[in-house]
């Protein structure tokens, strides 16, 4: 398969030099409307009474969840932190209390898939230098959780490091309802801590730094643009308490050519997935 990138030189440049790029009208109003039709359809058919796994990235609750640890392979949904009562009753329906699908959703799932491993998305990758590349989002209005800074690498990690982050908006995000911020150029530090899973358990192997709220710039954007995210980026958003709703397809892609996941990467696949293309 003959794959030829479409990233200008000045794109790229920008991507080196700032750790992310915003690429508007990636996906069409058509894609659009299929992406979010097929969530619907998931969400509908998900039976929430069988699960109760909550997604947090401020604490790791569901470190302890084998419903976590076997999503790998699996298309998985998890609530909001803020989606049950005291009693434990979801306080709004399910499709309001999902924080995020995953974490095999663009594999099996053949809307997704489609999407994902589309001309135009191995077309992106392939500019970015990848030889061999082997998450949906959703924040929801009222009760969209906080994503508190991190690194991508820090949870997908292979050595050495090739983690890039693919975030599509399926609706307009902005400052309001929980757009992304980044600091700009801050990849160009290297990655600050690392998520593992060893024989204690599920745990960062550092402490979290601490950042200056005035570093971080916000990334808003239109419904069908693209941001790509350097694995080493510091980024995050911030909770969407805004009745309006900022539903996003997330991907993250390493490349399997002369790297390998690392053994205590926090999530683990017992089959390797099958590449994306190979040049």
């Amino acid at each position: 398969m003959g794959i030829v990138g479409n990233l200008t030189s000045d794109q790229i440049q920008f991507f080196n030099s700032q750790g992310y790029l915003v690429l508007e009208s990636f996906a069409s109003p058509e894609d659009i409307d299929s992406l979010r039709k097929r969530m619907d359809q998931l969400l509908d058919e998900f039976d929430c009474s069988k699960s109760s796994s909550i997604f947090s990235t401020k604490n790791q609750q569901h470190t302890t969840d084998e419903y976590f640890f076997e999503s790998a392979e699996k298309i998985s949904f998890f609530f909001e932190e803020k989606a049950f009562d005291d009693d434990g009753n979801l306080k709004q329906p399910k499709q309001l209390s999902i924080n995020k699908v995953g974490h095999d959703l663009h594999g099996i799932d053949p809307v997704f898939k489609k999407f994902s491993s589309s001309e135009k998305m191995s077309s992106l990758l392939c500019s970015l230098g990848y030889r061999r590349p082997g998450d949906h989002t959703v924040h929801q209005p009222g009760i969209g959780g906080e994503v508190v800074p991190h690194q991508d690498n820090s949870f997908l990690y292979t050595d050495p490091p090739t983690c890039t982050g693919l975030w599509l908006a399926l609706e307009d995000a902005t400052i309001i309802n929980g757009c992304l911020w980044a600091i700009p150029g801050s990849q160009k530090d290297g990655l600050v801590r690392r998520f593992i899973r060893d024989e204690n358990g599920v745990h960062f192997d550092n402490p979290p730094p601490t950042y200056d709220q005035k570093d971080f710039v916000p990334i808003e954007v239109k419904a069908g643009s693209l941001v790509v995210i350097h694995g080493d980026l510091i980024h995050q958003s911030f909770e969407n308490s805004s009745s309006k709703s900022r539903h996003a397809y997330s991907l993250h892609a390493v490349d399997t050519d002369g790297c390998k996941w690392t053994e205590d990467n926090w999530i683990r696949r017992k089959v390797d997935p099958e590449p994306l293309y190979a040049c």
